[in-house]
């Protein structure tokens, strides 16, 4: 995310379409999946070359000779590139070229001020990109996506606990009044993950159990109806904490952190509106029924937790290799994936502690109240604003409800059941009912605050009093306080009034914090990590362009708007950073097959054609030193 502080219309034009783009890292165009919707159709450019072609960098980038003509050829040539990937659905790609284009003009030998022809290139690109986020804008959210929150399993896969013999005591003689519908054995791994999960790691389970509150209701009826154990909860609280948006560093999403092939095979949906391993509700279900049919398919409750993780292949030829279905045998014989050999440890260790929470520290924790949303089943495009507007609720709230909706619009030519705050179906359906299903992803409502003239309103959303006075009926201008108003925005000018909007009600904490540059950070990519404008990051620095030096300590004066203040931290976005680059370099690295008890033991799954090979298997460590990478890479095999 690239683009100078020249003037202001390629500025406003720039950070319309950058700051709503997701993550701060660039992810290489060579990694992105298959499209899933199709982008809105472009006008014929020239010449078309091959999409998913990396932007351009390292040895590449324009040297001191180069002339200023072959500088505006290769950014026009990287701006074609990106419009190949946005015909071809590929949007983070996309948004990677164009940055890549503004790069090569920012860092040219002389410099857009001191050229009018690169200056010209420049605005050129920044009106065309600014065209295509519009139209993306029309099919749903632009190039927006959701954040994705860290899985806890990762953290506590990278380390090594010693076993205390005096926790081992203690959880030992816990043990015999522990009551649980899973079996519970004491090993050195589990004592050694007690104690990681008694100091260092007592935070996350802290968050896991609290959040669990939130789930724990709609989780206890589905594996009822399901007829599977009801620890089997403490699997979730694992792998992702009861984050729905968790994803780990090899791309395994949700709740119960389904890989995106094991996801689609357990009825799943995943496309470029949703990804239903991020619904709470429909992700238990599947991972109750796979984890059933796992159990039937070994008789074991560990060896079914450890196919869940690994896949069912590498469980069995496990089993076949030593002749023990015993997972504690596995264990001893380091024939599972690292990861996997810690993966039923972690598990029993949290269930263990949760069951005995004064013993552990943890029968102070106030838990999450249960969720509870009305849910309505609708079949048309909607933006998430104007729900709000219409449940007198906020956009923050309806994300949380809807985890599963990866854009700020819900899907167009599919139906949706989307949830709502409990007790407002009645009040949504009524509001809406007075907006055109065809205008419902660009218009909006506006509750009058005192003193508020029509003209101020309609300045505020880029469109006329006439055209407000004709959606309200309204036969003055007079608008009393608290009236709500359907304001009648037109497509073309949807996003520019909801960046207006909300660049009139932000400010800035009066105390600043400090942020470390990371190399390839750059203002942009700062400046989205604390929601920030670039402009205010630069103007707060004495910056100048987009690049940073790698080291340097920046001044960031952290936003708060009335409508949602960004609660954010220059370490939260520094640890934002290591994770978003470790998880984006290794997202869809592989995918998790589990095959029904059914399939032939060990057979592949058919690939896609975009999906990468699968890569060799690394060894495992001894005892209970994790494998240095996520075995879910080993699920393909299964």
């Amino acid at each position: 995310m690239n683009f100078p502080n020249r003037i202001i219309l390629p500025t406003l034009l720039l950070s319309c379409f950058f700051i709503s783009s997701c993550g701060p890292e660039k992810k290489p165009a060579a990694t992105v999946p298959a499209p899933h919707a199709t982008a809105p159709a472009l006008p014929p450019s020239s010449p078309k070359p091959a999409p998913h072609t990396a932007p351009v960098h390292g040895p590449d980038a324009p040297q001191p000779a180069e002339t200023v003509e072959q500088l505006i050829a290769r950014a026009e040539a990287e701006y074609a590139r990106g419009q190949a990937n946005y015909n071809a659905g590929h949007m983070e790609a996309a948004k990677d070229n164009f940055d890549a284009a503004f790069n090569l003009l920012l860092r040219g030998p002389v410099g857009l001020q001191n050229d009018e022809k690169l200056q010209s290139e420049f605005d050129k690109i920044v009106e065309a990109t600014h065209e295509l986020e519009l139209q993306a804008l029309k099919a749903g959210d632009g190039f927006t996506e959701q954040r994705a929150e860290p899985a806890p399993i990762d953290e506590a896969n990278s380390i090594t606990f010693p076993v205390d013999p005096s926790i081992k005591a203690k959880a030992q003689a816990e043990l015999a009044n522990t009551h649980s519908d899973l079996p519970l054995m004491l090993t050195d791994p589990v004592v050694s993950y007690i104690n990681y999960f008694s100091s260092r790691g007592h935070g996350t389970i802290e968050r896991a159990l609290v959040r669990r509150g939130r789930y724990n209701d709609m989780i206890s009826r589905v594996f009822r109806e399901e007829h599977v154990p009801q620890d089997l909860v403490f699997l979730a609280q694992a792998e992702s904490g009861f984050q729905p948006l968790a994803l780990s560093r090899m791309g395994a999403r949700g709740m119960w952190q389904f890989m995106p092939w094991d996801g689609t095979h357990a009825g799943l949906q995943h496309n470029w509106w949703v990804d239903e391993r991020q619904d709470p509700e429909k992700s238990t279900r599947a991972a109750a029924r796979l984890l059933r049919d796992l159990y039937n398919q070994f008789g074991d409750w560990y060896l079914a937790m450890a196919a869940y993780n690994s896949g069912p292949g590498t469980v069995q030829r496990a089993v076949q290799r030593t002749g023990y279905a015993d997972f504690w045998e596995l264990y001893k014989r380091n024939v599972l994936p690292g990861e996997t050999r810690n993966y039923v440890p972690i598990i029993l260790a949290m269930t263990i502690m949760a069951k005995n929470p004064t013993q552990y520290g943890l029968d102070h924790l106030s838990l999450d109240v249960p969720t509870i949303s009305d849910t309505v089943r609708i079949h048309y495009p909607i933006d998430l604003r104007l729900v709000a507007e219409c449940t007198e609720s906020s956009t923050p709230v309806l994300q949380e409800l809807n985890p599963s909706l990866l854009r700020m619009t819900t899907p167009k030519d599919m139906d949706f059941e989307l949830h709502v705050p409990h007790g407002t179906a009645a009040k949504f359906e009524a509001a809406v009912a007075a907006i055109p299903e065809e205008m419902r992803v660009y218009w909006r409502y506006h509750r009058v605050e005192s003193g508020e003239t029509l003209s101020e309103i309609a300045r505020r959303y880029h469109t006329t009093t006439s055209a407000i006075a004709e959606a309200n009926n309204l036969e003055n201008d007079e608008l009393a306080k608290d009236t709500k108003l359907i304001i009648p925005v037109s497509p073309a000018k949807a996003s520019s009034s909801e960046a207006g909007a909300h660049a009139a009600t932000v400010g800035y904490s009066k105390a600043p914090v400090r942020y470390t540059v990371r190399k390839g950070d750059t203002v942009l990519s700062v400046a989205d990590d604390f929601g920030v404008p670039a402009e205010k990051v630069r103007q707060w620095n004495h910056l100048k362009g987009n690049a940073l030096r790698s080291g340097r300590s920046l001044t960031i004066f952290k936003p708060s708007s009335s409508g949602a203040p960004v609660k954010r931290t220059a370490e939260a976005v520094d640890r934002s950073h290591t994770r978003t680059r470790t998880a984006k370099s290794k997202t869809e690295g592989s995918s998790r097959s589990h095959a029904p008890a059914k399939s032939v033991r060990g057979e592949k799954p058919k690939k896609d054609a975009t999906e990468p090979a699968p890569r060799k298997k690394e060894k495992e460590k001894e005892a209970v030193t994790p494998a240095p990478t996520r075995s879910k890479k080993h699920k393909q095999q299964g």
